[in-house]
């Protein structure tokens, strides 16, 4: 709350002073300028493929302890004291294998991502310098920050752009 009345009083001082006039204001969607960028599709397709043998071991795990589950409730009452004990230890089983490489999967992901943030935020921000700079702007916000805003204010797809022209 206390950013918020910040920002409502510097806005408020902007708005106040006759230089605001000739002030040049922009927006920026910081996250959409780097998840939009062409390297960051092409490691979200990467990481689609690297993960992707994890991802069906998981997806193997949760559809046998589904069918074991559908199983003891279908024949449970039926099945044998030992028949039905083995089918609960098996389902344990799988479901903590489900969880602990769950847990891995995702450990493993979010490294991933940070260090494709990490090779990334360099790029990305001398992008932003460039567009601000060639754009002579005087503020640019945080989109996240702003109600509303034209379209011709929002300088994230320019951003983009720059970032894609990088190699």
């Amino acid at each position: 709350m206390r950013k918020l009345t910040q920002l409502v009083l510097v806005a408020a001082a902007l708005f106040a002073t006759p230089a605001f006039a000739e002030m040049k204001i922009a927006v920026l969607n910081y996250q959409m300028a780097l998840l939009e960028s062409d390297a960051a599709k092409k490691y979200a397709v990467d990481a689609e493929k690297k993960f992707s043998p994890q991802l069906n071991k998981l997806k193997t795990l949760e559809s046998d302890a589904k069918r074991i589950q559908d199983r003891m409730v279908k024949e449970g009452e039926r099945m044998q004291q030992s028949e039905r004990e083995r089918l609960e230890l098996e389902f344990k089983q799988k479901a903590r294998d489900f969880q602990f490489q769950s847990k891995e999967l995702n450990e493993a992901k979010a490294l991933a991502d940070r260090d494709m943030l990490k090779q990334l935020k360099p790029q990305l921000d001398k992008a932003v310098e460039e567009v601000i700079r060639n754009g002579s702007y005087d503020i640019v916000l945080e989109r996240g920050a702003v109600v509303d805003v034209k379209p011709q204010f929002d300088i994230t797809r320019q951003v983009i752009e720059r970032m894609n022209q990088q190699r």
